[in-house]
């Protein structure tokens, strides 16, 4: 017999050798694939806020003297705007007497309330890594579709007198249903957030605008506008409201687990997707989040002035003011990186500067640059203080 058939008799000869060469092949491979699992699932945790400080600590030491250092960092950087925030308080009681009163300390509290609560919705949004230009839109337009089916023809209303609670609802839809839409062609749709939301910001004004043909619903429902417009005490509730909100979503990012998906999916979204986080829901349920956060900010505008007028958001252009607090306040347009004390700073830090400029009577063609100087000069100093992830 040939050397050639000697072989194929001996493959013959030995099928179950060929068998067991085959089971040990399809189990090296399934080992090999169960590792690399492993390996991504372990990079989706180290991008999650319940992991760096593990990092941290050991990047610090083992001991609990690296884990305190590491927390004293995150504390500093969080807390990166309260040293710009003293100094403009000191400048502020220095060039007005009126500035540490109890009257102008609640009506600074009033007029950010609403800025505030679309600051925690674009917070949110962009920790994910994304960003809606059009929840200005959202906050005009909820509340002017709401006024509009409460108040009266004569008051530029479309005169079905709704129940006011109803129109509170109908606010929140359409809040879930923009972020919704947003959501749907971003995540799904694969489309460039910025288009899509640019798109619909000026989707939604022209409709806020055409509805009341430019004109200001005014005469609101007492319990429509009660959010803005009412104080317990001296306290406005719109400052509660927004105080409330903010802590709660604080509370939700650091401690609840889809909070701590936020972080992952803005850090690293394929790295969280092989985690095992529900991407797609999370990133959608942030838009709709969003969105009516803005809708509510919108309603305690509303109370506030006691109208929608048709310019309220997109006309006010209060995106700018929006970014420029999350921004400053340490959220990174990167994603991934951020928390609600920072935000809060910037918040605060916008409205104690603005009630300055007006106290001192400032000439209003020269307040945008003012304005413009402050963000830019806080931003420096948040650097300075809180390292460079305050800065991105």
């Amino acid at each position: 017999m040939s050397e050639p058939e000697s072989r194929g008799a001996a493959r013959m000869e030995n099928p179950s050798e060929l068998k067991g060469r085959g089971a040990a092949w399809t189990e090296e491979r399934s080992d090999e694939g169960r590792r690399r699992r492993r390996a991504s699932r372990r990079r989706a945790e180290n991008t999650a806020p319940w992991r760096r400080a593990a990092i941290r600590a050991r990047e610090g030491g083992r001991g609990p003297g690296g884990e305190r250092a590491s927390r004293a960092v995150s504390w500093l950087r969080e807390a990166a705007l309260l040293p710009v925030l003293a100094v403009l308080i000191v400048v502020g009681a220095l060039l007005n007497s009126h500035f540490l009163t109890v009257s102008n300390i609640t009506g600074i509290g009033q007029q950010i309330s609403a800025l505030g609560v679309v600051v925690v919705g674009e917070s949110l949004i962009l920790l994910i890594g994304g960003m809606d230009l059009s929840l200005e839109a959202t906050y005009g337009l909820a509340p002017m579709v709401a006024a509009w089916l409460l108040v009266p023809v004569a008051a530029f209303g479309d005169g079905l007198l709704l129940n006011p609670f109803l129109g509170i609802g109908i606010l929140l839809a359409v809040g879930v249903a923009v972020g919704f839409v947003n959501g749907l062609l971003i995540v799904k749709g694969r489309l460039n957030g910025f288009i899509v939301t640019l798109g619909m910001t000026i989707l939604l004004a022209g409709i806020q605008d055409g509805i009341v043909k430019g004109q200001s619903p005014f005469n609101l429902p007492s319990a429509f506008s009660y959010l803005g417009a009412a104080n317990i005490g001296a306290v406005p509730v719109s400052l509660i409201v927004a105080a409330l909100i903010f802590i709660a979503a604080g509370l939700f990012l650091r401690y609840h687990r889809a909070g701590r998906a936020i972080y992952a999916i803005g850090g690293n979204r394929e790295a969280a997707r092989a985690a095992g986080i529900k991407v797609d829901r999370v990133r959608i349920g942030v838009y709709v989040t969003g969105s009516v956060l803005a809708a509510i900010g919108g309603l305690m505008e509303a109370g506030r002035v006691s109208s929608v007028t048709s310019s309220q958001g997109y006309g006010e252009g209060i995106i700018f003011a929006v970014f420029a607090a999350a921004v400053i306040g340490g959220v990174s347009l990167q994603g991934g990186r951020g928390n609600m004390v920072g935000a809060a700073s910037g918040v605060v830090l916008l409205g104690v500067v603005q009630n300055i400029l007006d106290l001192e009577n400032a000439p209003n063609y020269w307040i945008d640059a003012i304005d413009g100087a402050v963000i830019l000069l806080a931003l420096i100093l948040a650097r300075v203080i809180g390292g460079e992830a305050s800065a991105e």
